[in-house]
């Protein structure tokens, strides 16, 4: 099989480095010679057609996931993890590892199918689609160069456009059609709704000044400002999430009260409501999306609740709006929690829960159900501990 004479710029949103091997496929590639292929690590650079590519992408995920769909009796008749390559039962922690792991090794594969790029965003292949707004809108201007991209990802690249275009409705912002976030590519989305209602429904004492800790796509600082709160300083390292902000913020005419800081956690000063969403489950991210959801060492958490303390004003509450998903997983313990805020020198005022409404807390064939059937948001009022 030919391998290409000069491979065009590498393209990956996860940070992966170009494939080692990569060779010419088309329309006589077979699934299963692909399969193999990328299983060894070779990519496959396609001059086919375009929609021959999208069959194969799903040929490949059908064989991904076959082991995945391994289930024993036990597992059926009690939903406890089981360890497939044993039938032997797991605890909840290294069910998560083994899925996370699983889902990596599944992202390699199907990520070496790759689509040729234009320099200008355009897809040389017979039947391929204009995607060229979807690739400005994440990858600003186009350059000079060829490149080549995970067709994978590409697919993810348009599906984050669209999502962008129709935007989320929030209602806690008021009624339609003016209460819409609209995500940028790389930055979460607001699809889980629990945290904004625990935010919109708990009383604030003092509507001068908040801080809002790692802004994402704008909402909870839209949220505040519509609650009446007068200034709201927000921040976050991500360049993109901070664009998405602001055009969210703009859209929804609250930007002239809130002021949009490109630094890690807190902005100088003091405020008497200081706000953080920070990501629930304490595990490496694998793509900048990722950064939303999962929190190395609980970085950020931590970061939050010993930091907090120098930044209340005497009167001053912290909310933390956090998932126990962790701790139904095994992977970080409530007391561990406790024991970071009252590290910080802070102390529990209250705590208001919800149950999540997604879809996966009813799905019994996630591996993760039985974790995520029982996880709960919960938005936690801190303050400065009082010395009795």
């Amino acid at each position: 099989m030919q391998s290409p004479p000069n491979l065009p710029q590498w393209r990956c949103e996860s940070g992966a480095p170009t494939p080692k091997r990569v060779v010419y496929g088309d329309d006589t590639l077979s699934a299963d010679t692909a399969y193999r292929l990328m299983c060894e690590g070779t990519a496959v650079l396609w001059q086919g057609d375009f929609h021959n590519a999208r069959q194969l992408l799903q040929a490949l995920a059908r064989r991904t996931q076959k082991s995945a769909h391994k289930k024993s009796a036990h597992h059926r008749n009690t939903h406890q993890p089981i360890d497939n390559s044993t039938d032997k039962p797991i605890d909840t922690a290294q069910a998560f590892h083994l899925h996370r792991q699983a889902l990596g090794q599944r992202a390699r594969v199907l990520g070496l199918l790759l689509i040729p790029l234009d320099a200008d965003y355009r897809i040389p292949l017979r039947r391929a689609p204009d995607m060229q707004d979807a690739c400005v809108h994440a990858w600003g201007p186009p350059s000079s160069d060829t490149s080549m991209v995970s067709l994978r990802e590409l697919l993810g690249l348009v599906g984050a456009y669209e999502w962008r275009k129709k935007g989320v409705e929030i209602t806690a912002l008021g009624k339609p059609p003016n209460n819409r976030i609209f995500p940028h590519y790389g930055v979460f989305s607001p699809a889980r709704g629990e945290y904004i209602d625990l935010v919109a429904n708990m009383p604030i004492r003092d509507k001068t000044l908040a801080f809002d800790i790692g802004v994402g796509t704008g909402v909870l600082s839209a949220l505040l400002v519509k609650r009446g709160v007068q200034r709201v300083i927000a921040t976050d390292q991500d360049p993109r999430a901070l664009i998405c902000a602001r055009e969210n913020l703009e859209r929804l005419g609250v930007l002239p009260k809130v002021e949009l800081l490109g630094i890690d956690l807190f902005p100088p000063g003091l405020a008497p409501l200081v706000v953080c969403n920070p990501p629930w489950v304490p595990a490496r991210p694998t793509s900048p999306i990722e950064h939303a959801v999962y929190d190395e060492d609980s970085k950020m958490l931590k970061g939050f609740l010993l930091g907090l303390r120098a930044h209340l004003t005497p009167d001053g509450e912290g909310w933390l709006i956090l998932s126990d998903l962790a701790e139904h997983l095994g992977l970080r313990s409530r007391e561990t929690l406790l024991h970071w805020i009252d590290e910080g020198g802070l102390e529990v005022l209250e705590r208001k829960d919800i149950k999540p409404r997604h879809g996966k807390t009813t799905d019994m064939e996630d591996p993760l159900h039985v974790a995520r059937a029982a996880e709960v948001t919960s938005l936690w009022r801190l303050r400065t501990k009082v010395n009795v």
